[in-house]
């Protein structure tokens, strides 16, 4: 499977969740097939895009009949391991770190925090959303063998020392909050969400490209 991965564009790779989640939907309402358009109306890409990014796996659906909801969710649950439970550590219990544990990944049952670390005692040895808050002075390589994802959600002074401390303790990919673009060895993958990049590229958008 991995090496079928390497040959899918990136691009087409971050659309497979959305493809699965809207799936997800479809299943749940009771729809046993859907068509490219019909697909493309729920998850805003595309249908020419969808065709094409479905093709890279092969013959998934059948010209005039759509695709079957069941088979491509099923398809979909392996491709992207659904069957098999990741567990996902949280570096820096502020307020958004607070808000990502108390949301937990709750759309998406096989990813799950199930560890945070802090340097403020007063939350060292608590909980939010029944998650204990672990010390980070004490992390060790040993502490992370059950964990290969971090959440980076601390100021951006510490993003870059945090990381690298990651990366000696054993983490291989980091899902980076802070606006910091983080360094890091060529094995390590990290995903960048920057909410103020995102939120100045809506209002341009909406200022240059009004949909209507």
């Amino acid at each position: 499977m991995k090496s079928e991965q390497l040959k899918i564009p990136q691009a087409t790779a971050k659309r497979l969740p959305l493809y699965y989640r809207s799936l997800e939907n479809l299943h749940a309402s009771g729809k046993e097939r859907v068509s490219s358009t019909e697909l493309s109306h729920a998850v805003k890409v595309d249908s020419a895009t969808i065709r094409r990014d479905f093709s890279y796996f092969g013959d998934l659906g059948k010209k005039g009949y759509g695709y079957n909801v069941s088979y491509l969710l099923s398809f979909f649950r392996k491709k992207l391991d659904q069957d098999e439970r990741s567990h996902v550590m949280l570096v820096g219990v502020g307020n958004l770190g607070t808000a990502l544990l108390q949301y937990n990944f709750s759309k998406n049952n096989s990813t799950e925090i199930t560890k945070a670390y802090d340097i403020d005692l007063e939350k060292i040895g608590t909980e939010v959303g029944g998650v204990p808050i672990l010390n980070w002075n004490e992390i060790s390589e040993g502490s992370t063998e059950d964990v290969s994802i971090a959440v980076l959600t601390v100021p951006a002074g510490q993003a870059q020392k945090i990381a690298d401390r990651l990366v000696e303790v054993g983490i291989s990919g980091i899902l980076n909050f802070t606006p910091v673009r983080l360094s890091v060895p060529d094995h390590i993958r990290v995903h960048h969400i920057d909410l103020a990049i995102e939120l100045q590229a809506l209002v341009y958008f909406l200022k240059h490209y009004p949909l209507s």
